[in-house]
């Protein structure tokens, strides 16, 4: 993965999700296979789907997916996990943006009590015009470029 999605763990403490939780559902039948693995496609479209919507509203308005690094799948996903994707945005250009993306589950017999990390990526999406074209970033977004790098998006921020 590139750079700027990787950051070193600083510590042998078990990894936690970084960034803020945009998507939380539960992984169902018709995604997965007859062994009741979840399909990656249905795990990418997810981790998408979450970082479009911190995309749509860092850019305020529309944005289409223009990249995404590689996907490594570290962990399987069952039918009836609880399923949640966390995002951080990792660089603001002037017409796009860089969200890293983590995709967590939480199964368990009792409670649903074991997190595990299933993958990681970094989403590139580019804020478009209606009429598909491309367009600036809000100013309030880019004038808060480095702050909202160093301690992460907020809407209090913009």
């Amino acid at each position: 993965m590139a750079d700027l999605c990787n950051q070193a763990a600083g510590s042998a403490a078990p990894e936690t999700p970084a960034g803020i939780l945009m998507l939380r559902t539960m992984s169902m039948p018709a995604d997965a296979n007859p062994n009741g693995d979840v399909f990656g496609g249905w795990i990418m479209s997810q981790m998408d789907a979450g970082g479009a919507m911190m995309a749509y509203e860092m850019c305020q308005g529309k944005v289409v997916t223009v990249a995404v690094d590689e996907i490594v799948f570290r962990n399987p996903v069952k039918v009836g996990d609880v399923v949640c994707v966390y995002a951080r945005c990792v660089h603001i250009g002037n017409t796009s943006l860089k969200v890293r993306l983590q995709f967590w589950t939480k199964r368990g017999i009792s409670a649903r009590s074991t997190r595990v990390k299933v993958a990681e990526s970094c989403f590139t999406y580019v804020a478009v015009d209606d009429a598909g074209k491309k367009r600036p970033l809000p100013l309030s977004l880019t004038e808060h470029r480095e702050e909202i790098l160093r301690l992460g998006y907020s809407a209090d921020l913009l």
